[in-house]
C-alpha cells in the first residue's frame, strides 16, 4: 500500500488507515474477536497506520487496539491516539449510548488541555494500549477550549516530541477554522480533519489545505463518507451524526448516479477524492468488520476516471478549482 511521510517528521503513514471508533461498539456492539479480526484483516491488506482514542468506548478501543498490535512488529507501524479527554472511574452504571458507544458507562470524561493532564493521558494510554509508545499524539476536539488548548496542550506536546516520547504532533476535529490556526501559528507535523473535505463538501479547501501545502505539513482526511451519507445514500442516512437534511441527501443521490454511470461505486469515488489535494497524506476509514475494511481497501484500489471528475462540475456537484486525482 502507497505512504507518504506527514510532515517533515519522517513519520510514515499508508494511503490508507484504520480509525479504531468503531472497534468500541460505536452506536452498536463489536465483540472481542471480531475487533480483534478487523485489526488483522487490516494488517493483512497492508494498512500500517492505526488511529485511536480514550473518548472511543471510554478506552476499549485504545486496549483492543493494543492488544491486536502488540503481536506485530513495533517499528512497522504508525500509531496515533489523542488528548484532551481524561478518563475517571464511575460507578453510578448506565451505558454510554448518550456519547455514542454500547459499552459500559465505567468511567466519565473530563475535558483537560493542561499540560499536566496532556502528560497524564498519553500515560493513560500507553498502560491501555500495553505498548512501549505512540507515535502521533493529536489534541482532541478541542472546539470550546481553543485558548488554553494553543496555550498548554500544545506547548506541552512540543516538549514531548522534543524529548522523543512521541515523534509526531498535531490535532484532530471535526472543523477547520481551528485547524487552519494550528497549521499557521504553531510547528504541528499535521492535523486529522474528520467530514470537511469529502465528495459532498470542501470547507477546508478555502484555507486549511492550502496553508499546510505551503508550510509543508500534512493532512489526514477523516469522516470520508460523512459519518454514512456518502456511503449509502438513502432516507434515514446519516450526516455529521445525526439524520441528512433533505437537500444533502438529495445531492449525495445526485452523485452517486453519476458516479455509477462511470462504472465507480459512489464509495471509491469518495475515498479517492481526497488524493486530489497534494497536502493530503492519509484517509482513515472506520471499520467495524473484516469485512468493511477489506471493502474500502477495494474501493480505494478503483480507477476513478477523469470524466467522473468532469460531470460533477458540469452538474454543478464540484467545484471548478477543486482538485482531483489523476484519472489513472
Amino acid at each position: 500500500m502507497p505512504q507518504r511521510t506527514l510532515g517533515r517528521s519522517g513519520v510514515p503513514v499508508t494511503a490508507l488507515g484504520l480509525g479504531a471508533a468503531a472497534l468500541a461498539g460505536l452506536y452498536t456492539p463489536v465483540s472481542e474477536e471480531t475487533a480483534a479480526a478487523t485489526v488483522e484483516a487490516a494488517w493483512d491488506i497492508g494498512i500500517r497506520c492505526y488511529d485511536t482514542a480514550p473518548h472511543y468506548g471510554l478506552g476499549l478501543s485504545e486496549r483492543r487496539l493494543g492488544e491486536a498490535l502488540r503481536a506485530k512488529p513495533r517499528d512497522s507501524y504508525t500509531l496515533s491516539t489523542k488528548v484532551g479527554r481524561l478518563l475517571e472511574p464511575h460507578t453510578g452504571g448506565g451505558d454510554d449510548l448518550a456519547h455514542g458507544f454500547a459499552v459500559a458507562a465505567t468511567h466519565r470524561r473530563v475535558w483537560d488541555f493542561s499540560a499536566d493532564g496532556v502528560r497524564r493521558s498519553l500515560e493513560d494510554s500507553l498502560t491501555r494500549l500495553g505498548l512501549d509508545r505512540i507515535d502521533i499524539a493529536l489534541l482532541h476536539d478541542p472546539d470550546d477550549h481553543e485558548e488554553q488548548a494553543f496555550r498548554e496542550a500544545y506547548p506541552a506536546l512540543e516538549r514531548l516530541r522534543a524529548e522523543g516520547v512521541v515523534r509526531a504532533i498535531g490535532a484532530g476535529m471535526n472543523e477547520a477554522a481551528m485547524l487552519t490556526r494550528f497549521v499557521t501559528d504553531t510547528d504541528v507535523d499535521a492535523v486529522l480533519c474528520a467530514g470537511r473535505y469529502t465528495l459532498l463538501e470542501q470547507p477546508a479547501l478555502d484555507q486549511l489545505l492550502p496553508a499546510a501545502a505551503a508550510r509543508g505539513k500534512s493532512v489526514i482526511i477523516g469522516g470520508v463518507f460523512n459519518s454514512g451519507l456518502l456511503a449509502d445514500p438513502k432516507p434515514g442516512a446519516t450526516y455529521n451524526y445525526a439524520k441528512a437534511p433533505g437537500e444533502l441527501l438529495d445531492r449525495a443521490l445526485r452523485i452517486r448516479t453519476i458516479s455509477e454511470a462511470h462504472g465507480v461505486p459512489l464509495r471509491a469515488a469518495a475515498l479517492t477524492f481526497p488524493f486530489g489535494h497534494p497536502a493530503v497524506a492519509s484517509v482513515m476509514v472506520g471499520a467495524r468488520s473484516p469485512a468493511e475494511v477489506h471493502d474500502a481497501a477495494a474501493q480505494l484500489s478503483r480507477r476513478v476516471p477523469a470524466a467522473l471528475w468532469d460531470e460533477l462540475r458540469a452538474e454543478g456537484l464540484l467545484g471548478v478549482d477543486v482538485p482531483v486525482p489523476d484519472g489513472a
